[in-house]
């Protein structure tokens, strides 16, 4: 019996586009039938390899590549890997390298990854066009140079022979940086030209961690020849981490090679970014390096950062360049940077500006920040001729309002502006990306002296505070301790909650809930919502996590956020933010510390225990093999010098790993924890749990794969309110009535209940997710990463929380039910 062919309708269509010669259609329905075709090449598809197989001997190696092409942009595993076979088949009659013109093909072919196995087989077909007197194309040089990078065996040795021969760029073509470069060059006379490209030959050795004297010495000779090179560095590194321009195809197991930096490119790019810091002083250098940074430290699918090693260059370079924007740029990235690795580049770094200084690390923190040109706090008037730009950022967003020549205000920048005055307009909107930069990293480092607890003397803390131009738009939204008397910026003046004036002082600190009385916590909510003002991080309507009975019967560890399900990589984000150090929990034999957060200013550790669930690969983990759920467990304090604690990636329990001569260290009663301490840890992992909860996801109502979670999703979905979903509910009890829906909402102990035309509903004030009349039936709506902006104009006296912004936004929209139009609701809501 013949095996059945599956999806034979493509057949057809295939073999009349084959015998018409239209390659790019052909390429086009051959991707289409491996979208939905996931087994092996074999009989039940062999109408495709058929029709393949009709396209004229001439056209096959063009149909190759174009669906080589198509090959780059698949994002699905299980097409990527159809794909690829195909491939292998299709590539086949080239690589036996019976001429040049196979050579040709094959070489090409191989360009387009990101290294190729058997630098033997590479090297034999370079040499057949060398011998027919045929050049390498810059691709093909590429590869090579990526496959002796990538350590494959024996490929080192087989290609850098040859590829010491070829007078080769110093650079690899592919990337958008790499090709401005070269093209730059390429215009310049034989003379500039030569001496850049030994620039970047000299480039290619920065291969240790710093320059050393002789290499720097050396660069700086080089650069003594160059015309305009700072101007030229700068716009070629400003294209770093865009699209490559010549895609990549990636092959099984490999991360995503198109999101990467160029393996052989790095070390040259590396040794630009020194260069970079040995020119005179430039405005826009220590910018370029601070968003370089970031880019470099971008997650790339099944790899991590991007290139730490660029990113640490860049942070270097900074440190080098002796000026304000250098420092700033170096502050702002300590406060936001997660990656360990850079981090400490960046907490070495200001130590050292510090000690420079004679200064403590916190004081230069704050005289890092510059003013961005802001004459009032939180504004700037910016003049271009007659016309004019007022950057506002005192309500925590950063606004900008333009007016014409005629003071009218216009929606978008003035034509005078445009054509008269470019590079000041490009100056101001680079200004306008700093400020919202710099604003949400000084709102997270104010954030973290929460738990410092650290105290300024008054007229310091007013000059770097209140009246900075900058974070006093921050400082002037947040309750501050003036010798122990609560008090807030409103009207000009700091006051009390009760309008008291507070002209000075001589300690100043940030007010916290905890310890505080409840008539003073409520006093200054309700002054927050009759000032309308908004708060860059929850502060008056914190949520205070005290000691529980259950967790003074365990005594040494909190078991309250235990026995939870978490999509790991949206945890392991939200704890980096946080400052707890993690590791991605890989499907593999291996043993993992627990997450982590250590704080040196109490000489404590706190360990949240986790470990991954599942043991279906590429069902329970990534295509690299990281698992997508973790469970979680103990929350514990230990010193922040007692041993660390391992467990195996999928459970089996934590121990401390000591000498046989050593004690393992007891973990510290929670009654010795300081309760700031304690809330402060326990409101972080509420945070883990209420954000990185598969119960949070509408789509998981089935219990997700297999049906296993299914009994956990219900039990979060629609189950008891943690502390951050009761701070929810106490915030939607005092705004409900004000709302425009008043009629139509209240709040019902867990719920937010929605009375639509239609149906009424229950919005679960944890999850976000539905039930609806008659009998709970279950409401899925899955919100939009933009969610909260269809809310109308309500107040909310904090940012930050996302979850309360979707549930209000669905509370609008369900209040008006008749008028959905949604087809994936309105096919529920008539069931």
């Amino acid at each position: 019996m013949s095996t059945p062919l599956l999806f034979p309708e493509y057949a057809e269509r295939m073999a009349a586009l084959a015998r018409h010669g239209d390659v790019e259609g052909l390429a086009d329905e051959t991707m289409a039938y491996t979208a939905r075709y996931t087994g092996d090449w074999g009989a039940e598809s062999r109408h495709v390899t058929d029709a393949l197989g009709l396209v004229a001997a001439e056209r096959k190696p063009e149909l190759l590549m174009a669906i080589l092409d198509r090959c780059c942009l698949v994002t699905g595993a299980e097409q990527r890997d159809v794909t690829n076979e195909l491939l292998k088949i299709l590539i086949k009659p080239y690589s036996k390298i019976r001429g040049p013109e196979s050579a040709e093909v094959a070489l090409a072919f191989a360009a387009r990854h990101t290294a190729y196995f058997g630098g033997g087989e590479l090297r034999r077909m370079a040499e057949l066009l060398l011998d027919a007197g045929r050049p390498l194309p810059p691709e093909v040089v590429a590869v090579m140079r990526r496959t002796v990078a990538h350590g494959y065996w024996g490929s080192a040795d087989a290609l850098k022979p040859l590829l010491a021969r070829l007078d080769a760029p110093a650079l690899n073509p592919g990337e958008a940086w790499a090709d401005r470069a070269l093209a730059d060059v390429a215009a310049l006379d034989p003379d500039q030209a030569r001496r850049w490209h030994e620039l970047f030959r000299h480039a290619a050795t920065a291969t240790s961690a710093r320059p050393s004297r002789k290499w720097e010495a050396t660069a700086r000779e080089l650069l003594g020849g160059l015309a305009e090179p700072g101007d030229r560095l700068r716009s070629w590194l400003a294209l770093v981490g865009q699209p490559r321009t010549l895609r990549l195809n990636r092959t099984q197991w490999e991360h995503d090679v198109n999101e990467a930096f160029d393996q052989f490119n790095t070390t040259p790019l590396r040794g630009l970014v020194w260069v970079l810091s040995f020119l005179p002083e430039h405005p826009e250098t220590a910018r370029l390096l601070g968003a370089l940074v970031e880019t470099s430290l971008r997650k790339v699918a099944g790899l991590g950062p991007r290139n730490p090693k660029i990113a640490n260059a860049a942070v270097h370079a900074l440190s080098r360049i002796p000026t304000e924007e250098a420092l700033a740029q170096i502050a702002r990235l300590a406060a936001r940077v997660t990656f360990k690795g850079t981090l400490k580049e960046l907490n070495a770094a200001l130590d050292a500006r510090a000690a420079a200084l004679g200064l403590t690390r916190d004081e230069v923190e704050e005289l890092a920040v510059p003013a961005y040109g802001l004459t009032n706090v939180g504004v700037r008037v910016e003049r271009f001729g007659d016309a004019s730009a007022t950057l506002d950022a005192t309500s925590g967003t950063v606004t900008v309002t333009w007016r014409n020549g005629a003071g009218k205000v216009v929606k978008s920048v003035p034509a005078s502006v445009r054509s008269a005055h470019p590079e000041e307009l490009a100056d101001f909107k680079a200004a306008v990306k700093d400020v919202e930069k710099m604003l949400s990293a000084q709102a997270e480092r104010l954030d973290r002296q929460l738990l410092a607890q650290r105290v300024w003397p008054f007229d310091a803390w007013r000059a770097r505070y209140l009246d900075h131009p900058l974070v006093g738009t921050l400082a002037r939204r947040l309750i501050w301790l003036v010798d122990d008397v609560p008090c807030a910026f409103a009207d000009g003046a700091l006051r009390t909650h009760e309008d008291k004036e507070i002209v000075s002082g001589e300690t100043v600190r940030l007010w916290h809930p905890i310890g505080r009385e409840v008539a003073e916590v409520l006093a200054w909510r309700g002054w927050l919502e009759t000032n309308r003002i908004t708060q860059p991080f929850k502060q008056a309507h914190r949520e205070v996590y005290l000691l529980t009975a259950a967790e003074e019967k365990t005594r040494v560890y909190s078991n309250r956020y235990a026995a939870h399900v978490l999509r790991q990589h949206q945890f392991h984000a939200l704890a980096a933010a946080r400052g707890w150090r993690n590791k991605l929990r890989m499907m593999v034999d291996d043993a993992y510390e627990p997450a982590t957060r250590e704080l040196p200013q109490w000489g404590l550790r706190a360990e949240f225990w986790i470990e991954g669930i599942g043991d279906e690969w590429q069902e329970d983990t990534t295509e690299s093999g990281a698992y997508l759920r973790i469970a979680t467990d103990q929350v514990r304090f230990y010193p922040i010098d007692a041993p660390e604690h391992y467990a195996h990636a999928g459970g089996g329990g934590y121990e401390q790993w000591v000498s046989q001569e050593a004690q393992p260290t007891e973990p510290l009663p929670l009654t010795e924890i300081p309760p700031l301490v304690l809330s402060e840890i326990l409101r972080d992992v509420d945070l883990f749990v209420g954000v990185a909860s598969v119960g949070n996801d509408p789509t998981w109502q089935d219990g997700g794969p297999g049906g296993r979670f299914r009994e956990y999703w219900a039990s979060y979905s629609f189950g008891e309110l943690s502390g951050t979903a009761q701070t929810r509910r106490e915030m939607l009890e005092r705004l409900v009535p004000r709302l425009a829906i008043a009629e139509r909402a209240r709040v019902d102990g867990r719920f937010l209940v929605v009375r639509g035309d239609l149906r009424t509903y229950r919005i679960h004030l944890g999850s976000g997710n539905i039930l609806m009349s008659p009998n709970d039936q279950y409401l899925c709506i899955v919100p939009k990463q933009t969610a909260g902006s269809s809310t109308g104009d309500v107040f909310l006296p904090f940012e930050g929380d996302r979850v309360l912004a979707v549930i209000l936004s669905k509370a609008f929209m369900l209040a008006k039910d008749t008028q959905i139009t949604d087809p994936t609701i309105t096919g529920q809501l008539r069931r």
